[in-house]
């Protein structure tokens, strides 16, 4: 029956969420992302050294690496879902297990929430304890793209604050709202992508980004199609946290104005979805971000974000963690409740 495999796909979901809340992306096991990431490297060498630094053969490179990457990641999860799912009347066991792994693998809440507090776990009392603030920078370079070993204890503080709420959107919301489309688009033909074909096309855009998104060297041009790409893909889901975030963490009658500040805040930032992203996650826990990052020797002021806000610390970073747990569980709750509902109709 359709319903049925929408039901089926939002199981799946469900399912592969509580895998990575509880076990998470184990450090044995190979990943996804480190194939991406390995072909994404392989082709910007050979195009970099093909194109001779010339910028429309960089940007037509990058534009061939996005696209082939995002096919490639995008076709490898649906040839899973027809060969083990779909092809099949009946879910195979050993096919269900397949999918479920494959889609806990594109999330990242407890791999993010164990590296956040991996860094706070090392956060010295005193700031003048340099032994302890290197071991706490040396963590939380695992986790930035900014330049840390020169940040005080109030920066390592702000910089896990603003990870933590970025990369909520980019490892946990993005991916699990583009299953959910997947899914939806399986109640309309079993044919089309699913929930694992998105999910690891949106985790092969976010890796491309990550890997050549940036604004120095060669990168200005072949990194140009990369994140433009996930820029778009980023976009809706970074506006349903936008909107969902304070209704499980603010009073209704806050709520309009909220959002309304942290849409003007955010949008201030060159990043059209990372901004909005920590500026909400700033409002709703009570935490002062943004103003001077370095990246790569290169410095970057980005707006304050809930300027009339203690600056972070240990227990609002800790809030911040179980607030955006909360909302994926609101999420997933949500959801069940609408399919179940959908299916009686």
């Amino acid at each position: 029956m359709v319903e049925n495999r929408l039901i089926n796909g939002v199981s799946l979901i469900i399912i592969s969420a509580g895998l990575d809340l509880l076990i998470g992306d184990p450090k044995w096991a190979p990943h996804p992302v480190q194939l991406m990431g390995y072909m994404v490297n392989f082709l910007r060498v050979r195009i970099e050294r093909l194109s001779k630094s010339k910028p429309f053969f960089l940007r037509l490179g990058g534009i061939l690496i996005t696209i082939l990457i995002v096919t490639i990641s995008g076709f490898s999860g649906w040839l899973i879902e027809r060969l083990v799912m779909v092809s099949s009347p009946y879910y195979s066991f050993l096919g269900a297990i397949i999918v479920i792994i494959s889609l806990a693998s594109t999330l990242a809440t407890r791999s993010l929430r164990d590296s956040v507090l991996a860094v706070l776990s090392v956060i010295p009392k005193e700031s003048d304890d340099d032994d302890a603030l290197n071991h706490a920078r040396g963590q939380l370079n695992h986790i930035v793209g900014r330049d840390v070993w020169s940040l005080d204890k109030s920066e390592i503080l702000r910089a896990t604050a603003e990870t933590a709420s970025e990369n909520s959107v980019d490892g946990v919301f993005g991916p699990l709202f583009w299953m959910l489309i997947g899914a939806i688009l399986w109640r309309v033909s079993a044919d089309l992508p699913g929930p694992l074909a998105l999910a690891l096309s949106f985790k092969a855009s976010s890796t491309i980004d990550s890997m050549i998104g940036y604004k120095h060297g060669t990168l200005r041009w072949i990194g140009t199609a990369g994140a433009r790409l996930d820029d778009y893909l980023t976009w809706i889901p970074c506006r349903c946290v936008l909107l969902t975030l304070p209704l499980i963490s603010q009073p209704w009658r806050k709520i309009p104005s909220l959002i309304k500040e942290s849409l003007i805040e955010g949008s201030n930032d060159p990043s059209p979805n990372a901004g909005i992203s920590e500026a909400i996650y700033a409002h709703c826990v009570g935490i002062k971000m943004g103003g001077r990052n370095v990246y790569n020797s290169h410095e970057i002021y980005k707006p304050i974000l809930s300027p009339h806000s203690p600056e972070a610390s240990i227990e609002s970073i800790k809030k911040l963690l179980n607030l955006s747990l909360r909302l994926e569980l609101s999420w997933l709750v949500t959801t069940a409740i609408l399919t179940c509902l959908i299916s009686l109709y």
